[in-house]
């Protein structure tokens, strides 16, 4: 028995540090996703606690796979194990079974997996959790009192650490349709050989107060005793012709669509992103105000796209002093989609996106050297 709780615990230690590694490398991704499961649970009340729900369970991810491997506290952690395990089991099972949340982000963007796999997988982790549990007096620590303490701690700082730096910066490495080299016109596009959704049409007819369901081969069109009532389309196998970057649509404030000028301009454009002008942070604004002129004597142009209503977008576009810069309306999903930051810079050439600057680090200066820009 001894073996097998050994690989019981490397099997389940690993994924818990892997899956917390690969959602600490984007935090605000499980944060948006889970203020979706609380849209799909009728818990709204709870989505203004989805951030420091994230954070925290992201660190308990980290702390409870060092834990299992090290055998530290097992007796307390084997139960925290446990019931994050049921959590997780819960989650993944209501993504599945009732189609409203269609990913589960359980391993981040960078790794999608299905919710059936996922929730298969869930089912097996909680399987070992409950053996872990019930042997967990058998399960004895790997060291010393002391050594496994500081161990703990360097891991409790580096599971906070990692996401303190992802929210302050941006994400170590983007696995969104948005990263770095990627032509968002190519990206908007449906990719060659997908496949698209297919529909059949479905007949509703009524007789002697029944309605009853047929498709195209049995429906008793000749049959006057059927009254034909409705006719609808019905999805009989999801496709996944969907192109990665979808609703990339920017226009000003009158409505009129200014999206194809931006991202089809001759050269480099700035584009600044405001998800939110009320709650936009304001570091290193001065490096903004100060990059616009000076991208301008390159005929560089800045637009701001903005996710707020009008009044709110006015209030900081006169308040960070930027009454040169055009402002457009641009959809809130999207804007958390594309820049991990409110706000946050990318700037674009032809189309393609060459840079991508939290609200930490925008470049202090830019120069043009034989028609490359350059910043730092």
């Amino acid at each position: 028995m001894k073996y097998i709780l050994w690989l019981l615990r490397i099997i389940v230690g690993v994924l818990f540090i892997f899956s917390g590694l690969v959602k600490a490398n984007d935090p605000l991704g499980l944060v948006y996703k889970m203020q979706e499961f609380f849209e799909a649970l009728n818990m709204a009340f709870m989505i203004p606690y989805a951030f420091i729900f994230s954070i925290v369970m992201i660190a308990f991810e980290l702390i409870a796979g060092v834990a299992v491997l090290l055998g530290y506290a097992f007796r307390v952690f084997s139960v925290l194990l446990l019931l994050l395990n049921m959590l997780f089991t819960f989650i993944t099972a209501f993504a599945l079974f009732t189609g409203k949340v269609k990913e589960c982000g359980c391993f981040g963007a960078c790794i999608k997996i299905s919710n059936e796999a996922t929730f298969w997988k869930d089912v097996v982790l909680l399987l070992f959790s409950v053996i872990l549990f019930a042997y967990r007096k058998r399960v004895m620590p790997l060291f010393g009192k002391y050594l496994g303490t500081s161990i703990m701690v360097i891991a409790l700082f580096l599971a906070f650490g990692i996401q303190v730096w992802a929210l302050e910066h941006l994400p170590f490495y983007d696995c969104l349709a948005y990263q770095v080299g990627n032509n968002i016109p190519e990206k908007m596009k449906v990719p060659p050989g997908s496949v698209p959704d297919s529909f059949a049409s479905v007949f509703i007819y009524e007789k002697d107060g029944v309605k009853k369901e047929f498709d195209e081969s049995n429906y008793p069109w000749q049959d006057t005793t059927w009254k034909f009532v409705d006719r609808k389309d019905k999805l009989v196998r999801e496709g996944n012709a969907e192109p990665p970057i979808k609703d990339f649509i920017i226009t000003d404030y009158d409505g009129n669509d200014q999206t194809q000028s931006i991202i089809n301009y001759p050269g480099y454009v700035f584009l600044f992103f405001v998800k939110d002008a009320k709650e936009a942070r304001t570091d290193n604004m001065d490096r903004i105000r100060a990059l616009i002129p000076a991208a301008e004597k390159y005929d560089i142009p800045t637009y701001v796209l903005c996710s707020s209503p009008k009044e709110n977008a006015l209030a900081f576009q006169q308040k960070q002093g930027l009454g040169m810069v055009p402002f457009y309306q641009f959809d809130g999903t999207v804007s958390k989609t594309a820049m991990r930051s409110n706000p946050g810079l990318m700037l674009i050439k032809d189309g393609t996106i060459m840079g991508k600057w939290s609200f930490r680090d925008y470049p202090r200066s830019i120069s043009m050297d034989n028609g490359k820009l350059n910043w730092k």
